[in-house]
């Protein structure tokens, strides 16, 4: 049976992300946005409050919370300032390959200090040429002893100018592509890290974006959490777990644009009414709200598969290009009911409009999402229905009907036309293809599919 209802602790762990967004977030969104940096105060005291890293596992003095509770946290937040979003979260993201890493030592050794202390980690695979391909990394890991060499630059990293770890994707060699990929634990401390220049963006500007330089970094056997020809399953295991927060990102920001669409159609009057009057701004707030709804629960599924020990990896991808593209569509529709205001500003649309406008470009662009589904739709999801050339369209009498009266039936593979008889006739009297373009039908050929005979009909096989 399924159950959408929240537990009680999930429900006080969202209220207290709600307080923590609505009483420290929200007062200083726009200075630090104005200021283009990242409010690290404001980071310190969610880490305090017990809002950051609360994945980290019991074992290493975490709370062991699953993604779902995430995806709680990371909604109210993102209501708030999706820029602070992003920095608070990438703790969680750049921690979530020493969980998925076999190398146990790293974890005994990171995650209770990241766990204790306030310490901030980036996760780095992006490159400046890289793309959406990880498997087109330059950045050379070379094998010196027991120890690797690190050089190469990293680009795009998010908390990449503030954090005191690092999660760095590299490869052996850039021409076995997914084969030579491995991936380190660096300390930004260690010689020959240095850190570029913050990125200006056009929105996300309270979080931090920089490139990092690796020239001769030494990275000691026991740093290494994933050996080459495993680093690139660990990045994809890594997105799959992680996918469903940025649709949780774009959840919370969606929803505070609703809001303040709302709020303002309620008070602005046209022509003696308030202009939330009309029908055609009501219309609006009704899309707005069942995208809001729908993304979420496409973002909880597949949060709660990740719990469960599922590959969340379809469901992550479904959420985070359906969520993030319907943010954009809602933040841009509050724009037009604010009308000129909207594009000022003084009103809170615009920020949120740049904000969001990034949801559909990292961890995986829109575009991405879209082959990974449409690569599950096509090569491994299991039809329920018959292939179409076993689904006569029956008009004249049913195929029972036929079969009492002992006539059988042939359909024409090309055009359909079903034709009733002892034989198939030597031409089709629609297409004009002959008798050999006739199959004959039996309704026990709709079962005739061995990769849905053991298939529930009534659910959507994945």
């Amino acid at each position: 049976m399924l159950n959408f209802r929240l537990s009680e602790e999930q429900e006080r762990l969202r209220q207290s992300a709600r307080r923590f967004s609505l009483e420290e977030v929200l007062p200083v969104a726009w200075h630090y946005d104005e200021k283009d940096g990242i409010p690290i105060d404001v980071l310190k005291k969610a880490f305090e409050r017990g809002i950051m890293n609360t994945d980290i596992p019991r074992e290493y003095g975490g709370k062991g919370l699953g993604l779902i509770e995430a995806a709680l946290i990371t909604e109210e937040i993102a209501a708030a300032c999706p820029g602070v979003a992003t920095s608070l979260f990438d703790n969680s993201l750049g921690m979530e390959p020493l969980f998925l890493s076999k190398n146990e030592k790293v974890k005994a050794k990171y995650l209770p200090r990241i766990a204790n202390e306030f310490k901030l980690i980036c996760f780095a695979t992006s490159e400046p040429t890289m793309g959406s391909d990880v498997s087109g990394i330059r950045c050379r890991a070379q094998k010196d002893g027991e120890d690797y060499i690190l050089n190469g630059t990293k680009y795009w990293i998010t908390n990449g100018g503030v954090a005191d770890y690092m999660t760095i994707f590299a490869t052996v060699d850039p021409k076995r592509k997914h084969d030579g990929i491995c991936a380190f634990v660096v300390e930004k401390e260690w010689a020959g890290v240095s850190v570029g220049r913050p990125i200006p963006k056009m929105g996300q500007r309270c979080s931090n974006t920089t490139a990092l330089n690796l020239k001769a970094v030494r990275v000691p056997k026991e740093n290494v959490i994933a050996e080459p020809g495993e680093g690139f399953t660990l990045a994809m295991k890594t997105f799959s777990r992680t996918r469903p927060i940025i649709g949780a990102f774009a959840v919370g920001a969606a929803r505070s644009c609703m809001e303040f669409a709302i709020d303002y159609v309620k008070g602005r009057k046209a022509f003696g009414v308030p202009i939330g009057d009309f029908q055609s701004l009501q219309f609006k707030i009704a899309e707005m709200y069942q995208k809001i709804e729908t993304s979420r629960l496409l973002v909880w599924k597949s949060a709660w598969e990740a719990d469960n020990g599922m590959d969340p990896t379809l469901s992550a991808s479904i959420a985070k290009f359906y969520a993030t593209e319907s943010a954009l569509d809602v933040a841009n529709e509050a724009l037009q009911v604010f009308g000129g205001y909207g594009y000022t500003q003084m009103f809170p649309i615009e920020k949120f409009l740049r904000d969001i406008r990034l949801y559909r470009i990292y961890e995986g662009t829109s575009e991405v999402q879209r082959t990974i589904v449409a690569g599950h739709a096509m090569k491994v999801y299991s039809p329920v229905m018959p292939l179409l050339e076993d689904l006569p369209v029956m008009r004249a009498k049913t195929p029972f009907q036929a079969e009492v009266e002992g006539q059988g039936i042939w359909r024409c593979r090309m055009c359909g036309y079903v034709h009733y008889g002892d034989k198939p006739p030597q031409e089709c009297p629609y297409c004009f293809f002959p008798e050999t373009a006739f199959k004959p039908y039996s309704p026990k050929g709709l079962n005739r599919r061995k990769d849905s005979e053991s298939e529930d009909a009534g659910s959507l096989p994945q």
